[in-house]
C-alpha cells in the first residue's frame, strides 16, 4: 500500500484540560483528557453529584443524533456534542484516552476542533508498545434516505468525500474530498466551524436547544442569506469542511481507525451513524488488520487479526 500506517497504538503523554460552554445547554463545563493504557479505547467518565458514569466512544452507545451526536440516554445520563472532540481523536490518530467531564455536553469552544488540537499538541502524543488494529473496508456498503446517501468503499488509505447541497445561496452545493492524516486535519479541517441559520434560532431556543450558541462559536447565516459573522469564512467551502469534521467524529465511534473511503451526499449525524452500523453489521464488508512487517523503503504489510475487546462488533 502507498499510504502510511501507524504500527502502534497511541495516547497522550500528559494531562490536558479545557473549559467552555455547552452549545445546547448554555452551561459551563470542564473536560480533562488523561493518558490511557493500550486497548482502553476512548472512554468518557461523566461526574455528576459525586457519582460517575462511564460511556465508551462507540456507535453502539449512541442514543441520539438529532442536532449532535450523543452517547447515552437522552432522557437520562448522557454526553452530547462529542463529534468535534472525536474528530480530533480520529484526525490526530489517538487510540486510547480517558475523558473526564463534569457536565452532559462537550464544550463547543469556538465551534471547530482547533482548541482540541492545540490542547492535544501541547500534551504530546505517546506511542505505546501494542499494535494498532484497523477496520479495512473490503466491499462497498451503502445506505440511502430520499436524495441523501452515504457509503463506504474499499480504498488504499483513509479518505472522506463529503458533498452538501443547501437551498441557501450562502452555502449552495459544496464538496470537500481528501485523504486524511494529522497534517491535513490540522490544516484543512480542524478550523471549520459549526453553522446554522438565524431563522431557526427562536425555534431551537423554544425547544431548549442552542442556548449557548453565539457568533463566537457558530457561523450564522442571516435572513438575507449572508454570513453575518464579522470575520467571514475561514475557508471558501467551510460548510463542507465542517460536515467532514462531523463525519470524522461520527465515524471515530467505530472503535478503530478505518482503511477505506467514506462518501456522503446531504448527510448528517444520523446518516453517518446508520452507515457505520450498516458496515459493522456485515462481517463480509470489513476485516480487522494490523501491520505485520515493514521492510526498508517499502510500505507495511497487513494481516487479519482478532478484534479488540472494546470494539462494537464484540459487544
Amino acid at each position: 500500500m502507498g499510504f502510511v500506517l501507524q504500527d502502534y497504538q497511541t495516547t497522550l503523554k500528559s494531562r490536558a484540560t479545557l473549559t467552555g460552554t455547552g452549545v445546547h445547554s448554555g452551561k459551563p463545563v470542564t473536560v480533562h483528557f488523561l493518558p490511557a493504557d493500550a486497548d482502553t479505547g476512548i472512554l468518557f467518565q461523566l461526574t455528576n453529584g459525586g457519582e460517575s458514569r462511564e460511556f465508551r466512544a462507540l456507535v453502539s452507545e449512541v442514543g441520539a443524533t438529532d442536532l449532535c451526536t450523543m452517547l447515552g440516554d437522552p432522557a437520562g445520563d448522557h454526553i452530547g456534542t462529542v463529534e468535534h472532540l472525536m474528530a480530533t481523536v480520529f484526525g490526530l490518530g489517538l487510540d486510547n484516552l480517558i475523558i473526564e467531564i463534569d457536565g452532559p455536553e462537550v464544550p463547543i469552544l469556538d465551534g471547530s476542533a482547533i482548541a482540541f488540537v492545540e490542547a492535544f499538541d501541547q500534551a504530546g502524543v505517546e506511542t505505546l508498545p501494542v499494535k494498532r488494529r484497523y477496520i479495512r473496508v473490503v466491499k462497498p456498503v451503502r445506505i440511502e434516505n430520499g436524495a441523501s446517501w452515504a457509503e463506504f468503499r474499499p480504498y488504499d488509505g483513509t479518505r472522506f468525500e463529503i458533498e452538501i447541497d443547501f437551498e441557501s445561496p450562502a452555502i449552495g452545493r459544496q464538496l470537500f474530498a481528501s485523504d486524511i492524516n494529522a497534517d491535513i486535519f490540522r490544516r484543512d479541517i480542524a478550523r471549520a466551524r459549526t453553522f446554522g441559520f438565524m431563522k431557526d434560532v427562536e425555534r431551537l431556543w423554544a425547544a431548549g436547544y442552542a442556548l449557548g450558541s453565539s457568533l463566537e462559536n457558530s457561523l450564522v447565516i442571516g435572513d438575507d442569506n449572508r454570513v453575518i459573522n464579522m470575520g467571514g469564512l475561514r475557508y471558501p467551502n467551510e460548510f463542507a469542511r465542517h460536515k467532514t469534521l462531523d463525519a470524522m467524529g461520527d465515524l471515530a465511534l467505530a472503535g478503530a481507525r478505518f482503511i477505506g473511503c467514506f462518501r456522503s451526499y446531504r448527510g448528517g449525524h444520523r446518516m453517518n451513524a446508520a452507515a457505520l452500523r450498516r458496515l459493522l453489521s456485515d462481517r463480509s464488508a470489513f476485516e480487522i488488520v494490523e501491520t505485520t512487517r515493514r521492510e526498508r523503503g517499502r510500505s507495511a504489510e497487513m494481516s487479519a487479526v482478532s478484534a479488540p475487546v472494546y470494539a462494537p462488533w464484540m459487544i
